[in-house]
């Protein structure tokens, strides 16, 4: 009983392995024989296609194309460009000078004059702390001068920072009170009008 059913597996196990292989090799032959397409003219022979007449091309505005005036003219605009070209490395860029054309508010900024009291102060102290560095001294100095040289750098370095920090909070409390000063009061004015009934 054993045996038959071992024949049985068997068997069926040898069905399948012929039948993968047919079904692979079949799979292979209809892949390789893709068909070609009949060509267009086989199936509907167009009729021939008449001759057609000869267009003219047009003039460009009534005259005909000259390459040589084309070439002066291309000379003509390359040499002007050139010419202007070297005016704007003197002039410098125009477009958006903000020094010039500024807004509204930044125009009250600019003429206040306790923001242009602070600027020249800034300035002020600006040269003053970076005109004391003598680089002659760093030149001769030993290692124990360069280190003295070095502490006192950093403590100017912080030195600067505190004063820019300074600068920097007097112009923005500066400029609140200006915005204070020159604020739109239009909400208010629109609330405050009674409309008529």
């Amino acid at each position: 009983m054993i045996l038959a059913v071992y024949n049985i597996i068997m068997f069926i196990k040898r069905m399948l392995k012929i039948g993968l292989v047919a079904i692979v090799a079949s799979a292979l032959t209809v892949s390789a024989q893709v068909p070609k397409p009949v060509p267009a003219s086989d199936i509907c022979p167009a009729a021939p296609k008449p001759d057609k007449p000869e267009k003219e091309k047009p003039e460009h505005g009534g005259k005909k194309f000259d390459s040589a005036k084309v070439k002066e003219r291309l000379k003509a605009a390359f040499e002007k460009r050139k010419k202007h070209r070297g005016d704007a490395k003197k002039k410098g860029q125009k477009v958006g000078d903000h020094k010039k054309k500024g807004g509204g508010f930044g125009k009250l900024v600019r003429d206040d004059a306790k923001i242009k009291e602070l600027r020249e102060s800034f300035k002020e102290a600006a040269k003053k702390q970076w005109t004391g560095f003598d680089k002659d001294k760093w030149k001769d100095a030993t290692d124990d001068e360069k280190k003295a040289l070095r502490e006192q750098m950093s403590a100017s370095r912080k030195e600067w920072m505190e004063t820019m920090k300074s600068h920097r909070q007097e112009v923005h409390a500066r400029i609140k009170e200006i915005r204070e000063e020159f604020k739109n009061k239009r909400d208010e004015v629109i609330d405050g009008n009674d409309p008529k009934p």
